[in-house]
């Protein structure tokens, strides 16, 4: 098996295919370095605020996380709905739900001499699996180069295909040979599925690397990242109609509904 790469132009039914095959695919060059940079700088703050809130053995401890980036990231939401991103989730989530949204969305900056991550899928959140679906998909943007020593993603091909086993730690040193680096030039995307094993790689160079990883789940689970309490409403109604609802302010048939002060029902129709 092969992690398979695709130019800005192609054919989404062809990263899809690829998707399904292996767990996990790359689009290179999706968008400028210009706005890659624009992304980062953005995030710059947040990482020195908050980025060490989540340390542990999992998350590591040479590792910035921030979440919440719609609410001080504007640039980012040209990422959250790019049309690649669109087009992958609509063929792998709609099949399955009426409309999906954001799972979470977390910047991660990888230091120099962080270790390896754990392998893990990321929806293991979800205590359930239903064979042939797909509970949500992940893109990861790189806003710096990937390459093998800075902490390119690692991603084991083909573990999605062992997805009715729940748990990651069953499929701990299953997929050891099959595990390749997401070596990428800035702007590109990473796309693997919720139930594909991946990790962070170890950073061996004396300089940090950044990306951003969003997920979008179907529109009937909770989602991971409460978008709600995470971005203040007054931005959030700042974002585009689309953002809003990849955010949650959207129903999914009767689930969200709500009761306004004059008695009148709020519906998605």
């Amino acid at each position: 098996m092969q992690l398979q790469y695709f130019d800005a132009d192609a054919n989404p039914n062809d990263v899809v295919a690829a998707m399904r095959e292996t767990g996990a695919a790359i689009v290179t060059n999706a968008v400028s370095d210009d706005l890659a940079d624009t992304v980062r700088n953005e995030l710059r703050e947040q990482f020195a605020k908050q980025g060490t809130y989540d340390e542990s053995d999992f998350n590591g401890y040479k590792t910035l996380r921030a979440s919440g980036i719609l609410g001080w990231s504007m640039t980012s939401a040209e990422m959250v709905a790019h049309k690649w991103v669109m087009d992958i989730a609509d063929a792998i989530l709609l099949p399955h739900c009426l409309n999906y949204r954001i799972g979470s969305l977390t910047a991660i900056e990888i230091l120099p001499g962080e270790d390896d991550q754990i392998l893990h899928v990321d929806d293991g959140i979800y205590p359930i699996r239903i064979p042939g679906v797909e509970m949500q998909i992940s893109a990861m943007w790189s806003l710096d180069d990937f390459t093998e020593e800075n902490g390119a993603t690692r991603v084991a091909l083909g573990s999605h295909k062992d997805s009715l086993l729940t748990r990651s730690y069953r499929l701990q040193g299953k997929h050891d040979e099959d595990v390749v680096q997401a070596v990428m030039p800035k702007g590109s995307i990473l796309f693997y599925l919720g139930s594909t094993l991946h990790g962070g790689g170890a950073n061996r160079t004396d300089k940090s690397r950044a990306g951003l990883i969003n997920t979008y789940a179907l529109g009937w689970l909770r989602q991971e990242e409460n978008q709600y309490l995470n971005v203040p409403r007054e931005i959030a109604d700042q974002h585009s109609e689309q953002i809003r609802h990849l955010m949650g302010y959207r129903m999914h048939r009767t689930l969200g509904s709500y009761q306004n002060p004059d008695g009148t029902w709020i519906r998605d129709d």
